[in-house]
């Protein structure tokens, strides 16, 4: 993947690279009116957005992993 010229530092000091995504308008107005509600960037809404999804995808995949294994601890005695 090329960067390019498209990171750059943000105020805490972490590079920040720049994505094209596509949705629907009617989806970027509502994540644009969630953002003005609690006075944030739509950038900063999406990006908490993400991490909780891949935070509770972690939990999900944790737990199926715990219940596999007790699966096969059943089946193997």
């Amino acid at each position: 993947m090329c960067k390019g010229n498209l990171n750059k530092e943000n105020e805490r000091g972490f590079t920040m690279a720049r994505v094209l995504i596509s949705m629907p308008e009617r989806f970027l107005d509502e994540i644009d009116s969630v953002a003005n509600s609690e006075n944030r960037t739509r950038s900063e809404l999406i990006r908490e957005a993400l991490r909780t999804y891949m935070y509770r995808n972690q939990v999900r995949n944790s737990k199926k992993a715990i219940k596999n294994a007790e699966i096969l601890e059943t089946l193997l005695g």
